[in-house]
């Protein structure tokens, strides 16, 4: 068995930033030799999220509207009363929405790797979504398999 990982690095430009890094994931599994294995792309982040969709403008605008109604930045959010804190070092981020939208999200997908290829649909697309932006980011990729 082959294993092979790899990081990928960005700087989101918003807060709520969906960056495709398809293309990075398939010059990762490109690179392992992996014929027939799992592509694991995982966010060591707990305010951001990975998912697979369509790469659609006017789609990805309403998941982040999605996204921004289920947990709202002007709502009230615990997470955020530094002062209450206890044994915890405050960022000075006023970020609990984030938070709350990333384990909507979940940290990881895994993407079969058929014949060297993701088995991705045509119109499917692997997104790493800042939610709490800007920031420098990592994106962990893991390929194994034969």
């Amino acid at each position: 068995m082959k294993i092979l990982t790899d990081n990928i690095t960005f700087t989101t430009q918003t807060q709520t930033d969906f960056v495709d890094i398809t293309e990075d994931v398939r010059e990762i599994v490109a690179r392992s030799g992996v014929r027939n294995g799992t592509a694991t792309v995982f966010v060591a982040h707990t305010t951001m999220g990975v998912a697979i969709n369509h790469n659609e403008p006017m789609l990805v605008q309403d998941i982040a509207r999605m996204l921004y109604r289920l947990a709202p930045v002007n709502d009230q959010y615990a997470h955020d009363l530094f002062e209450l804190r206890q044994g915890a070092r405050a960022d000075g981020r006023s970020n609990g929405h984030s938070h709350c939208k990333a384990v909507l999200l979940g940290t990881s997908e895994h993407v079969p790797i058929v014949d060297g290829v993701l088995a991705l649909s045509a119109i499917q697309s692997i997104f790493a979504i800042d939610l709490d932006g800007p920031r420098t980011r990592d994106v962990v990729v893991q390929v194994s398999g034969l």
